[in-house]
This record gives structure tokens, C-alpha cells and sequence, in this order.
């Protein structure tokens, strides 16, 4: 493939790299997931996740990307010619294209939301705002609506080439996100009984972990961090030989599990000040988000801002999902790019209209006792991304010749021997036996 443009910095390709992994998945997933799961541990847990397991596996979606310049199915194919390893591009592929059928679902609940903020009309004396995320969620008509719109938008920056907006935006957004995420939690730890949920969500109660919370960690760290399905193989291929690959990757860990920690220290305080329930499920950012803003002096305003860089922590999330199925298909042929982005972002729409319906004409319909929503959300968290995440670890350390990987690895780095062998011996040993344990585990053969 030919390259026809690159990141303008190593901190363009940072900002877009974390906004492709800072989205819902640290955001909205996390604190509801992290409730759901018993606490504490299970934060420490996904923490340990994303240390352990999720940078050394950022590391090598770098270096396949880096070293081929290609897009995920094409890298595959020039690392391991003649082989089928390219179908770990493919399942890539496919999970990202799954992935965004229910991640759109969610974006237009914030397309809603903010859309109602802007009219006022979420925060009210009096508001049961749990009801109104039910209402909301339960009509039909509204949600794939907003679906749609959530992927319009996707389908046209990705249709123009998502580097020089998403670049210069990132570089106001994301600060700005941090800086009312700290008005936010300045708020929810004031609130009468506060420390309960600050106790809930950082002191570990390792009693309330099951095998199935621990999948969920490990999904959630891989989830956060957009490692497993390939897509940091399509970024980093338009990143510069010239740049290191570690300190980016330290950058993007970094500021994921220091947006987590802010979505839980946001969110659980006010959780059990206002007498929430911390299992409140999907819904628990859009009750807990206005409920705290009602407490705040011109929150309407505070929650239309925060409700907007949310919508584009979510966008930039869906524009690497999108990207890479994009780039798969065209190949380089940029002349390609703007029909098939729309074709491509249509079928996603069409098969996520089921899971936009899952809370309102379709909620009687299951999947081994999940509606069809939290079915995707499994198949593609505790599934199809550990299962990509094992096959990457055994692709990268056993079929890459290693004098490749620790020339990318350590070129323009500080890093030396001993740091590339302790992450080849990650790669190679504790990630695939980790997760091999994990899933029988779970299966019930251990």
C-alpha cells in the first residue's frame, strides 16, 4: 500500500491514538461494568490488565504496523507471506465492524442527550432522571435515529481522511475533557457521603471476584485500550520510522487509566450520595452525569460541554473502528475511500438497528439470556478480543524473526536488552497462558 499521508507529530499520533482508546470504553463502560463486578478489585484487576498484558500487546499492534506500513490484513500478509496469519487482520476486521454495530447505539444516546441538554431539557427541579434514560432508550424511533446520525458523522470524517481534523481537535478536546472531569469529581466528592463510593470503587473486596469478573477485567482492558482487533496496527502504520514506539504507548496507557480512575471518581461518590445503585448497568453514567450537574451552578451548561466532548471522545473512538475496515478494503486506493466508507458504514447501521432496539421492541428477544446488545458487547469484550489478543502474542513472538522486533522496538528509544526481553517473554509465555487459563476457567475445565 502506498502511503499518502502520515501523523504530523509523535504527539498528533498520541492524541489520535488515545481518542481511538479513551472513548466509551473508559468512560461509560468502565464505572458500570466496574459496579457490576464488586468494586475495588475489579479496578485493580483491570489495572493490572492494561500494566500486564494490554501495553506489551499496544507494543507489538505497534511494531506490526510500524515496521510493514501497512493496514492490518496486508501487514499480516507481508510479515507471514503464504501463510493464513492474515486472518488475524480479518478477525480484526470483523470484531471492529461488530464492535461499532452497538458502540453507534451508544454514541446516539449522547447525540440524544446532548441534544436535549442543548434545549434544557434534561436537568429539571425534581427530574427522575433514571426514568428518563429508560424513555429515552425505550423509544424505537429516537434511538436508531440517533444511531444513524452517531454514524454519519463517523462516515464523513473517515470518508475525508480523519488526520488533520482529528489531530488539531484532539489537542484542544482532550484537555478540556480532563479539565471538566476535575470540575465534575471536585463536585461528586463534596457531596453528603461520598467517601462510601470513593471506598467502593478503590478499596478492593476481593470476595465479589469470579472467573467471569476477571474475563470481564481482562475485556475491559483490551477494550479501553482498542488492543486485540488490529487497530493500533492500522494507526501505527502511518507513524514515522523516525519516532519511538515505546514512549507513545506509555503515553496512551497513561492517560487511559488516568481517565478511568476520573470516570470512577466522578461517578461512584455521586453514586452513593444520591442513593443510586453502583449495578445500575449501561445507564449508570446517563442517571449519575445529571443528577451531580444538578448539584453545580449552571450545570445545564457544564453538562452540554461535557456531554459534547464526550460525543467526540466516542466519535474518535468510532473513527478508528471505522478506519480500519476502511483501510482494509481499500487498500491504499484513496479514490476508493469515500464510497466505501459509506457502504461500510451502512451495513454497520443495519446491523446494529437490533441492538438500538434491544431496550424497546425487541427487549423480549434474548441471547443466552442477554438481550441482543449485551450479547454483542460479550461476544466482542470477553470473546473476540481475547482471542485476538492470543493470537497477536503468538503471531508477534513466535513468526516475527526477532531481530525485527527489537530493532523497531528499541530504535529512537531509551529502552534497552533487558526491557525488550522482558517484553518478548510477555508476549511469548504470560499473555497466551493467562488467557488460555482465563477461558477454560471459564468453560469449567479447571
Amino acid at each position: 500500500m502506498e502511503k499518502t499521508e502520515q501523523w504530523s507529530s509523535k504527539i498528533g499520533f498520541i492524541l489520535a491514538a488515545a481518542g481511538s482508546a479513551i472513548g466509551i470504553g473508559a468512560i461509560w463502560k468502565l464505572p458500570y461494568v466496574t459496579g457490576v463486578s464488586g468494586g475495588g478489585a475489579f479496578f485493580l484487576l483491570f489495572i493490572l490488565f492494561s500494566l500486564l498484558i494490554g501495553f506489551p500487546l499496544l507494543l507489538a499492534e505497534f511494531i506490526i504496523g510500524r515496521s510493514t506500513q501497512k493496514e492490518a490484513i496486508s501487514a499480516y500478509k507481508l510479515l507471514a507471506p503464504n501463510t493464513n496469519w492474515n486472518l488475524i487482520g480479518k478477525l480484526g476486521v470483523f470484531t471492529c465492524f461488530l464492535l461499532l454495530s452497538f458502540y453507534s447505539v451508544i454514541g446516539g444516546w449522547i447525540v440524544i442527550y446532548l441534544v436535549k441538554g442543548l434545549y434544557g431539557g434534561i436537568i429539571s427541579e425534581g427530574a427522575h432522571y433514571g426514568e428518563l434514560f429508560n424513555q429515552t432508550i425505550g423509544n424505537p424511533l429516537l434511538t436508531v435515529i440517533a444511531q444513524g446520525a452517531f454514524l454519519g458523522i463517523t462516515i464523513l470524517v473517515v470518508a475525508k481522511g480523519i488526520q488533520n481534523g482529528i489531530e488539531r481537535a484532539s489537542k484542544i478536546l482532550m484537555p478540556a475533557l480532563f479539565v471538566l472531569f476535575l470540575i465534575l469529581i471536585i463536585r461528586s466528592l463534596t457531596l453528603d457521603n461520598a467517601i462510601e463510593g470513593v471506598k467502593f470503587f478503590l478499596a478492593p473486596d476481593f470476595s465479589h471476584i469470579t472467573s467471569e469478573s476477571i474475563l470481564f477485567a481482562m475485556g475491559q482492558a483490551f477494550f479501553s485500550l482498542s488492543v486485540g482487533v488490529s487497530v493500533m496496527v492500522t494507526y501505527s502504520s502511518y507513524l514515522s520510522k523516525k519516532e519511538s514506539l515505546i514512549q507513545p504507548a506509555i503515553s496512551i496507557v497513561s492517560m487511559n487509566l488516568t481517565i478511568a480512575l476520573l470516570a470512577g471518581l466522578a461517578i461512584f461518590p455521586a453514586v452513593f450520595s444520591l442513593g443510586l445503585e453502583p449495578a445500575e448497568g449501561p445507564g449508570l453514567l446517563f442517571v449519575v452525569l445529571p443528577s451531580v450537574f444538578d448539584q453545580i451552578f449552571f450545570g445545564e451548561v457544564f453538562l452540554v460541554c461535557f456531554l459534547a466532548l464526550f460525543l467526540f471522545a466516542t466519535l474518535t473512538s468510532a473513527f478508528s473502528m471505522l478506519e480500519i475496515i476502511v483501510a482494509a478494503v481499500v487498500k491504499g486506493n484513496e479514490n476508493k475511500r469515500k464510497k466505501f466508507a459509506v457502504i461500510i458504514g451502512l451495513l454497520i447501521f443495519v446491523v446494529g438497528v437490533p441492538s438500538a432496539l434491544s431496550y424497546s421492541v425487541l427487549s423480549d428477544v434474548t441471547i443466552f439470556s442477554k438481550s441482543i446488545f449485551d450479547a454483542a458487547d460479550y461476544l466482542v469484550s470477553n470473546i473476540l478480543m481475547p482471542l485476538g489478543v492470543l493470537l497477536i502474542s503468538i503471531f508477534v513472538s513466535w513468526k516475527i524473526k526477532k531481530n525485527i522486533l527489537q530493532t523497531e522496538l528499541l530504535s529512537h528509544s531509551r529502552f534497552g536488552t533487558t526491557a525488550f526481553n522482558i517484553w518478548f517473554f510477555i508476549m511469548r509465555y504470560i499473555i497466551p497462558i493467562v488467557i488460555v487459563v482465563v477461558f477454560l476457567n471459564i468453560i469449567g475445565v479447571i
